[in-house]
């Protein structure tokens, strides 16, 4: 069984194309995405009689087509963000945090249905096998929307029997500074992560989808902050910021696989025992998906790997 995993695309609209064409181009057998699968930028675009205005990478842009229109647009959903085309009385009105979050939540969802078209498309309406999970930034609304999907599977807390390999998922993270939707203490994400392993038949097929890397695993290597949130020495000071819980999981179920994400800049693999776990990292603001190629080998129990970028 080969599998193509890939996480943290952040909304952007590249990515998730290439994402759904690399079952075609790695010649998988299924894809998985371990989360954080929205964006979190809206991006107003004014509309005034005749022509548009607005701010985008620090300038101020004009534009009298709608084929200009229809260009930023584009690029603005490949960098991730939601361009949203708004009077300028709509943009007033949207003076509070409370407004300006039903919005977002509006335009995400809009995006989100859009790329579970695709996916109807791209992935003959279901016969290649797509899972998708939740990560810590993602909002509530979305599980719901992938529930109801007839091609996507959504993996929160479920076991997944994968034809003789099981998927566990758990999408939470342990707390970050940014206080984002689905994070938890430490022995929160504990009992959240027996309960999913719990419906594995047998650990020597497990494959573990949690969107938290292993502590101190290399995995989890960030840009250390001080006390205004900037990154010290301009982020050339790396500490680990993963899950104890995880960690201690693999080490305890030494599941055959343990796939993660959250932390961009810690792409690598990491051995525990018999468990192979992997970061593929994430650059989705160039629109370059990295991702990782994961075979697996059922007579011998055992994962071949290739990081890959696209």
């Amino acid at each position: 069984m080969r599998i193509f995993f890939a996480t943290d695309i952040h909304g952007s609209e590249i990515c998730w194309r290439k994402f759904l064409n690399a079952a075609a181009f790695y010649r998988a057998d299924m894809v998985v995405l371990g989360g954080d699968v929205t964006g979190k930028v809206m991006v107003p675009i004014l509309a005034y009689p005749g022509y548009w205005e607005l701010t985008y990478a620090g300038q101020r842009i004009r534009l009298e087509t709608k084929t200009e229109l229809d260009d930023i647009q584009r690029k603005i959903r490949d960098r991730g963000s939601y361009p949203t085309v708004l009077q300028p009385d709509e943009l007033d009105a949207l003076n509070t945090e409370d407004s300006v979050d039903r919005r977002f939540t509006i335009e995400m969802t809009r995006g989100l249905d859009r790329w579970l078209d695709m996916a109807d498309t791209k992935l003959r309406g279901g016969d290649i096998p797509c899972i998708l999970n939740g990560g810590n930034d993602d909002i509530w609304e979305i599980d719901d929307i992938i529930e109801k999907s007839p091609s996507v599977s959504f993996a929160e807390s479920k076991v997944i029997d994968l034809g003789g390999f099981y998927l566990a998922s758990m999408g939470w993270t342990n707390p970050t500074p940014w206080n984002t939707f689905r994070e938890a203490p430490e022995d929160v994400l504990t009992g959240k992560i027996d309960a999913v392993v719990s419906q594995i038949p047998d650990m020597g097929r497990a494959i573990f989808n949690f969107h938290a890397p292993p502590y101190g695993s290399g995995l989890d290597e960030a840009p250390a902050l001080d006390d205004t949130m900037r990154p010290i020495h301009g982020g050339a000071v790396m500490k680990p910021v993963g899950s104890v819980a995880v960690r201690e999981a693999i080490q305890r179920y030494q599941p055959l696989l343990s796939v993660h994400g959250h932390i961009h800049e810690s792409r690598g693999i990491w051995k525990s025992g018999r468990t192979l776990a992997v970061n593929p990292g994430s650059s989705y603001n160039d629109g370059v998906l990295q991702g990782a190629l994961l075979e697996l080998n059922e007579k011998k129990g055992k994962v071949k790997h290739q990081l890959v970028n696209g």
